[in-house]
């Protein structure tokens, strides 16, 4: 499929972001969306954090479920839209840094399904490390009452 087919997928993806009250309330920004991938980047908040100080598992699976989803809708027509059924994280290291990276990219687009891997990541003095992995799998909804977009 190609671009045209797919719409606008960068406005749309703007747009689905602006709509979504989950990703304003922990402060997440949509920093690049290109063909089968979006980046979606995370201040660091002590709001967002557990018990230790570092960033909750929630908050680090909603961000990697956003960006995967997101990079799902680069791939579909413009008709369509998308509903996550299933996802697995792996934390991997704990979440501490002054900013966080999520990014979800498309492993494998289908006609009614499709799979995405996410990597998050901390990002502080020095090199981003690795915190968490995310494998999701997307549903592709069509003509469905109240979901568009």
């Amino acid at each position: 499929m190609t671009e045209k087919q797919h719409g606008d997928f960068r406005e749309r993806i703007r747009q689905n972001f602006a709509r979504q009250a989950a990703l304003q309330t922990i402060g997440a920004e949509l920093t690049r969306i290109e063909h089968a991938m979006v980046e979606i980047e995370l201040p660091f908040d002590v709001k967002l954090t557990q018990q230790h100080g570092i960033l909750h598992a929630g908050v680090i699976s909603a961000a990697l479920d956003s960006a995967c989803g997101f990079a799902a809708y680069t791939v579909i027509d413009a008709e369509a839209s998308i509903l996550t059924i299933e996802f697995k994280v792996n934390l991997m290291s704990p979440g501490r840094g002054d900013r966080f990276l999520f990014r979800g990219e498309i492993t494998k687009p289908g006609s009614n399904i499709i799979v995405a891997d996410g990597r998050g990541y901390a990002v502080g003095d020095g090199a981003a490390k690795l915190i968490a992995s995310m494998t999701s799998t997307m549903m592709i909804i069509r003509g469905r009452e109240g979901i568009t977009g």
